[in-house]
């Protein structure tokens, strides 16, 4: 099985969803956003599409143009009923494709925290999220519920935190697939931004360490029992 997988920065990759995807039987074709050519075939023939996070924003489409492009391949690809899964800016554009507004939240979440699941959330793929504040958020912007999706996940910050659309498209604002090892990368990477908000990189390292291997543990549970909702293995 292929797994197209949209990247918008290097260090901003699959994390620790890549050993499950091995595991599941994935092979994994990387293409960067705003360099590669976005083919509608290639978003069209994937058995699964993963779209990652990035500090551009749904809205920035005059200064870089391919979003636009990126947000319709998405919505074709939503409509076509094949696996979708939406992480950060990825959800974003999950959202602005199924017609939702896409605009900045009332602050900046960055820095490891947990999220509060509803419901549906805690009989979803993320149950393993209840009891734990091991996934890693930095945002700026947030999105209103698409409507026919069902929200999973929220904080104070941003009610809408996760949101499922069918059996087959999953979109998370935050990050379960951050591997902690690699943090410094995140930190060098959006160094300005953490500057501009006060956060000490420090800080969230120090938080990596200490919910690194609960953050692994969490992804490899999201993963494996989301590709069983899609029918993607067993």
């Amino acid at each position: 099985m292929q797994c197209l997988v949209i990247r918008h920065l290097a260090f901003e990759d699959l994390g620790n969803f890549a050993p499950g995807l091995k595991q599941a039987g994935f092979s994994v074709d990387y293409v960067q956003a705003g360099v590669d050519a976005l083919s509608p075939a290639a978003f069209a023939a994937a058995d699964l599409l993963i779209v990652l996070g990035g500090p551009i924003g749904v809205n920035d489409s005059e200064e870089y143009p391919f979003i636009s492009e990126e947000i319709e391949l998405i919505r074709a690809r939503l409509a076509s009923g094949k696996p979708v899964l939406g992480i950060c800016l990825g959800a974003q554009m999950m959202a602005a494709a199924l017609g939702a507004r896409v605009y900045p939240g009332t602050q900046k979440e960055i820095g490891w925290g947990g999220v509060t699941l509803t419901d549906a959330g805690r009989a979803s793929c993320l149950a393993a999220l209840e009891y734990n504040d091991a996934v890693l958020h930095w945002h700026g912007d947030t999105f209103d519920l698409p409507d026919g999706a069902e929200l999973l996940a929220s904080t104070t910050a941003t009610p809408h935190q996760a949101f499922r659309y069918g059996r087959h498209a999953l979109a998370l604002q935050f990050h379960v697939e951050a591997d902690a090892d690699c943090i410094d990368a995140w930190l060098i990477g959006h160094a300005c931004e953490l500057s501009l908000a006060g956060i000490r990189p420090s800080a969230i390292r120090d938080d990596a360490r200490r919910f690194g291997a609960q953050a692994r543990s969490n992804a490899e549970s999201i993963l494996r029992t989301w590709l069983a909702e899609t029918g993607l293995c067993a």
